[in-house]
């Protein structure tokens, strides 16, 4: 009896440390890291939202942008970083493209990532020069049917949100055309407006002003219901397309240890940041809608698009 007693001791003592830990929390800068470039789509939400919840959890966050293979580096790090609270991740939809694309990537984010707060969503806009012939997505299509392997487009890379989303209406539409990644977004708007590939699924808010001074041409958004912000600009569904919807989300995630009271403090944070009045103001000038998505409610919905965009890159023979 005097044994079981003295082991119980012990564990209580050995939960201790945590358990003030996780009181504490948190009581120094917190490093976010962003496995994207600064200034990118997957960069500036959530450096937004940041900014204000620094304020709300009474410490820094740090910004750590550590780019590289499609987003696996920076991932990576956060998936072995110690689960106390001090290291967390930002990713975007991107991160359901990994495990198909890389197969040796160190890391499971199923078991290695605990999802926390869905930041929003948002549609990408297939844009091209105001230059070319078409003026419809209807258009378009026939011209790439009619001309197979004529067709070119940009993506910021290999399984990005962006290359998925064209892959998507490719497969939708019935057409080839010729994926060009480029290392940044505004290298690829140069080459749209140059007129030197064809169309780019343009994140909204990047594509928004362009947009709005006829510097490019929208033919469709790729969500399932239009942008409140391009009311004119068709679905896929609209010109005929099933199976072709795509919308590019950015969340925040955490090493899968992290104590849960911890999570759910992080949680609660950032759900008051991002229904403040200022805030919803700020997400709507991006284009971004929240969804008020759980802990939980988020972890189905990047196990269900994991699967969706595996199945996907196998039908498009995509690699890395």
């Amino acid at each position: 009896m005097k044994k079981i007693v003295l082991r119980s001791l012990v564990f209580a003592t050995m939960l201790l440390p945590l358990t003030a830990h996780a009181d504490n929390w948190p009581s120094r800068p917190i490093k976010a890291v962003i496995p994207f470039g600064a200034g990118s789509a997957a960069d500036v939400l959530p450096r937004l939202v940041f900014d204000r919840l620094a304020i709300e959890l009474g410490q820094p966050i740090v910004i750590e942008n550590r780019v590289g293979a499609g987003g696996t580096i920076g991932t990576a790090a956060v998936a072995k970083a110690d689960p106390d609270g001090y290291t967390i991740l930002a990713h975007s939809s991107a991160l359901t493209a990994a495990p198909a694309l890389f197969p040796n990537l160190g890391y499971d984010a199923a078991r290695d990532l605990a999802s926390v707060l869905m930041l929003g969503s948002s549609a990408n806009v297939m844009i091209t020069p105001v230059t070319r012939p078409w003026k419809t997505a209807q258009q378009f299509i026939a011209e790439a049917r009619a001309k197979p392997g004529s067709i070119s487009f940009g993506s910021v890379g290999i399984g990005s949100a962006v290359h998925i989303s064209s892959e998507k209406f490719k497969l939708a539409a019935g057409i080839e055309a010729t994926h060009v990644p480029y290392r940044g977004g505004s290298e690829i708007i140069t080459d749209i407006l140059g007129g030197r590939i064809d169309f780019y699924f343009c994140p909204l808010a990047t594509a928004l002003p362009l947009i709005r001074e006829n510097r490019v041409r929208a033919l469709v958004v790729s969500t399932q219901k239009r942008a409140v912000e391009l009311p004119d600009v068709p679905t896929p569904e609209e010109v005929g397309l099933k199976g072709a919807e795509s919308a590019i989300w950015f969340g925040v995630f955490v090493p899968s240890k992290t104590p849960r009271d911890i999570v759910d403090r992080l949680y609660a944070a950032g759900s008051k940041v991002l229904t403040e009045p200022a805030m919803q103001e700020s997400l709507k000038k991006l284009g971004v809608e929240t969804s008020g998505l759980t802990p939980e409610e988020m972890d189905a919905l990047v196990a269900r698009e994991t699967a969706a965009t595996t199945e996907l890159i196998k039908a498009a023979g995509i690699k890395q």
